[in-house]
């Protein structure tokens, strides 16, 4: 502070006196970092080294032994190839389903059962195999999947749809502009000839569908979320739909959820649209917990939707077992499991209603207790620790779905 503004301190003279101290003489050009400064000690040089045996914030974690292979097919969102005591269920899905596959509309099919009774993995594995049967036949036939509790409004609904169609139409006619455009090369090349086989006269009339089919993907327009008016999602839905020949199923999981947040226009709506549709046909899938919920819907949209009904009966015990057996076999390491596990959880499952969802969250759950405690075997006291951890969340998921009213009374209580 007391140098005068403008000038330096003399370093190099400061310096000079502490050679022996810093073990360097000033002026020269190399600096030994290995000093214990006043201010700790720190070696700097041995600080800045990597130090392979430390153990990191997940090392111990990974150092056990894997229980799961792979733990995903526990998960409610898998879809086994094989659904045990739902062999009933299925063939009359199937059986319904078939006509698709000839070209004809299906029935529209209501599907009723209880958290965890296969509804959905049943209607998902048919879907698959119809998809990949008409593949095999050549039949234009898809199935589109919504969740009604996640997708409750009819906007939300025909938006989504209506999206999904566009963009496969867009597929499609990417796919017909690249065919037309080798048949083009060829003619151009070779003649007239090379279109003999085909509707095209002469190469102008293979040009003037190449330009139909290019404003027809202008035309494709995606559907924002939000903004536009309902009837005119609606209509980009039908143009979309229609597009070309082929045979849709339109599945929708919870849809009393629908119906409880937006009324049964949408189900009106879909239920209607055959008459109109030129090229395709629609069939309905709808999968509910609720029994009842077709009590308020119009008497119309009833008798269409409800033309075909299958009801999914609670798994008893034995059932659950074999369920989650046939689960674990694929899930869990070989010897993973101690012999009273899956007993265990198929009990406490079936003391609810048979939920075999219920069952694999307490298996999974189960042996992630065990892994993170890092046990080899997933034994019944974890099983009995996933019981509480689940029940508990249980409360706080009945309370949050509880009605209104139900809400207001325990509030009150």
């Amino acid at each position: 502070s007391d140098e005068p503004s403008g000038t330096v301190p003399d370093v190099e003279s400061d310096l000079s006196g502490d050679a022996d101290a810093t073990g360097s003489v000033a002026g020269s050009d190399t600096v030994d970092t290995s000093v214990n400064l006043d201010t700790g000690g720190v070696d700097i040089d041995r600080m800045l080294e990597d130090d392979d045996d430390s153990q990191g914030l997940f090392d111990d974690l990974m150092a056990g032994e894997p229980i799961f292979r792979n733990k995903e097919v526990l998960r409610p969102s898998y879809t086994p190839h094989e659904l045990p005591h739902r062999t009933d269920q299925i063939n009359q899905m199937a059986t319904i389903l078939v006509s698709a596959l000839r070209g004809d509309t299906p029935s529209n099919i209501l599907i009723y059962g209880k958290t965890g009774t296969g509804k959905t993995a049943s209607a998902k594995f048919v879907s698959q195999e119809l998809e990949s049967t008409s593949q095999k036949y050549d039949v234009p036939c898809e199935v589109e999947y919504i969740n009604c509790e996640i997708t409750d409004t009819q906007y939300r609904v025909l938006a989504q749809l209506a999206n999904k169609f566009i963009e496969k139409n867009r597929e499609i006619v990417a796919g017909r502009l690249e065919d037309l455009r080798d048949l083009r090369s060829e003619a151009t090349e070779a003649g007239t000839a090379t279109l003999a086989d085909t509707e095209y006269d002469d190469v102008s009339a293979v040009d003037d569908r190449i330009a139909d089919l290019e404003t027809d993907r202008e035309e494709m327009e995606e559907v924002p979320m939000t903004g536009w008016p309902t009837d005119r999602v609606y209509s980009k839905f039908f143009d979309a739909i229609d597009y070309h020949e082929r045979v849709v199923v339109i599945m929708l999981d919870e849809i009393d959820k629908l119906v409880e947040k937006s009324g049964d226009d949408t189900l009106y709506n879909l239920s209607r649209m055959n008459s109109e549709l030129e090229n395709s046909r629609i069939s309905i899938m709808g999968i509910s917990n609720d029994l009842k919920f077709t009590d308020f819907l119009d008497p119309r949209v009833k008798s269409s939707l409800g033309e075909e009904e299958i009801v999914f009966p609670p798994y008893d015990a034995n059932q659950l077992r074999d369920i989650l057996q046939h689960r674990s076999d694929v899930a869990f390491k070989d010897d993973a499991l101690t012999d009273d596990v899956i007993p265990l959880c198929a009990a406490f499952a079936a003391q609810e209603h048979g939920d075999a969802r219920r069952a694999l969250d307490l298996l999974r759950t189960a042996g992630e207790l065990a892994e993170r405690s890092q046990a080899e075997t997933v034994e019944e006291q974890h099983v009995r620790q996933a019981q509480d951890k689940i029940e508990l969340d249980r409360v706080v998921e009945v309370v949050r779905t509880l009605p209104t009213q139900s809400k207001i009374v325990l509030f009150a209580t």
